[in-house]
Formats: structure tokens, C-alpha cells, sequence
């Protein structure tokens, strides 16, 4: 089944179309896009880091942000049995991360930082490099890495909910304590081994990301089912109290914030 504009509009927008590239074709060698389309590679990393973004910032503000305040913990050893918490947005990412890693659809993620809180987040001198263009500029840097022979999208991460800041600044093994809103943290950064795709192939690396962020939170979620005192788990949020929503309604409002400007993008394709 091919992914076209058609489907986008006529099937209720992006949500559909995404979902429906699970079962496109396989991908075809670079050049030879199966519905005739031809994009640009940074193009995907801008509606991946688009959608990343969107969803983190849901995860940190909602998740995290209000769910501290409604006594839920958050933590770099959350997986570990004896700890009654869940990841930092950080590691939130991470674990998206490792769920595209397992996947098949060779799109790669990684959170870097060089103020970083674990040293798994550290730049090499490289990325570094690159950087340091990205906190002067505040804008996107997108090159070939030829020791690894994949087109890479380094995205600057900026503090946009102040859990972020005070995570950070009051973190024992951070090295700094002075964060604020809207400094450049870190940086995103995507990998894909290709610098072109078809619309098909970047509809199905959406979908492959969409899944990787549910699996994500998912775990999450059964991780807080073994708590002494484990939540109620439906369609409330902290904010509500001692609650978090399901995976399917994280998934719905996680699609609500990323799929208007996935949409855009999209669209301008064209």
C-alpha cells in the first residue's frame, strides 16, 4: 500500500498516513523513490526532531514536571528493582533511542551535551565541534560523518520546561548549576545512511519513531505497576493527583502535539 498526499488529506491527516506506512514496500536503494517523490534527508531529521520535540516537552511538563509535584519520582537508576521511579526526560529519550536501535528502521538517535549529567551523553571532540556551531547559531547543522558513513542532523536542545532547568541545577553530578530557561542544553542528533528518502520510506521512519516514543513510556508505565504504592493508571494525569494516563492516551496526546506541525512539513514537500 503506498503512502501519497491523497491519503494524508482524504484518510483524516498525518496520524492515518503514518500508521498506513507500516506496511509500504521496503525501501528502495537512494534515487529510486517508490511514489516518485525524492526528500531530502535533513527534511525527515526536521520532522523527526520536530516530533521529538513536541513529545518531550508533553513528557517533561506532564509527566514529570506535574508529576513530582504529585509525589512521583524520577531517576537515572529508575530500571533498577529497588528504585521507585521513572526516567528523566534524558533518559526518556535514551530509551526511544535504544527502541529505534532495535528496530529495522536504521534511523538513529542521541542526546549529547557537554555539561553532560552522565558521561553517556558526552560529546567526542568531533561532535563537539560541530557543537559549538549549533549553540552559536541556535539552529540545526546537518553534514556526512564519513567514519560511520551516515548523513547526521545535530539539533540544538533547548530548556523549554523548567523541570529541565531544575533537574539539572540541583543534580548532584551536574556539572553546572546555573541553567535557565531557554539555554541551549545539548543537542539531538539524527543519523540515517542515506541523504535521500521516498515520502513511503519517511512515513514508515515516523511510524518507527512514533512506536519507539509508546514503547518508551510503556515501560514506564509497567515499571510503576511494581511500586509499594503503584498509581492509578487510565485517563488521568499527575496533574490530577497520584495518576498517569495509559500508553494509549499518552499515544493520543503525544500524536495531538506532534502531528499539526509533522503535518505542515509534510505538506510543504510538495
Amino acid at each position: 500500500m503506498k503512502a501519497n498526499w491523497a491519503a494524508l488529506i482524504i484518510v483524516g491527516g498525518l496520524v492515518a498516513a503514518v500508521y498506513l506506512a507500516v506496511s509500504a514496500p521496503p525501501p528502495l536503494a537512494e534515487g529510486h523513490a517508490s511514489d516518485g517523490r525524492s526528500i531530502p534527508v535533513r527534511r525527515l531529521f526536521e520532522i523527526c526532531a520536530a516530533e521529538n520535540a513536541a513529545v518531550r516537552q508533553l513528557y517533561t511538563e506532564r509527566i514529570v514536571g506535574a508529576g513530582k509535584a504529585a509525589g512521583f519520582q524520577f531517576d537515572e537508576k529508575w530500571r533498577s528493582p529497588e528504585v521507585e521511579a521513572g526516567p528523566l526526560p534524558a533518559l526518556f529519550l535514551r530509551e526511544t533511542a535504544r527502541n529505534l536501535e532495535r528496530g529495522k528502521s536504521q534511523l538513529g538517535l542521541f542526546l549529547g551535551s557537554d555539561y553532560p549529567i552522565s558521561q553517556a551523553n558526552a560529546f567526542d571532540a568531533a561532535q563537539a565541534k560541530v557543537f559549538s556551531r549549533v549553540r552559536a547559531e541556535r539552529a540545526p547543522q546537518f553534514f556526512h560523518q564519513p567514519d560511520i558513513d551516515r548523513e547526521v542532523g545535530m539539533f540544538p536542545d533547548i530548556a523549554v520546561a523548567p523541570a529541565c532547568v531544575d533537574c539539572h541545577n540541583r543534580h548532584d553530578a551536574s556539572p553546572k548549576h546555573d541553567w535557565q530557561l531557554g539555554d541551549v542544553m545539548g543537542a539531538t542528533t539524527w543519523v540515517y545512511p542515506r541523504s535521500s528518502v521516498s515520502l513511503s520510506e519517511a512515513l514508515r521512519v515516523l511510524a518507527a519513531l512514533r512506536g519507539s516514543i509508546h514503547e518508551a513510556y510503556a515501560g514506564y508505565v509497567e515499571k510503576s505497576k511494581t511500586f509499594g504504592v503503584p498509581p492509578e493508571i487510565g485517563e488521568r494525569w499527575p496533574a490530577d493527583g497520584y495518576f498517569l494516563p495509559s500508553p494509549e492516551v499518552f499515544a493520543r496526546a503525544a500524536e495531538s502535539v506532534s502531528s499539526p506541525e509533522t503535518l505542515n512539513q509534510l505538506l510543504a514537500l510538495k
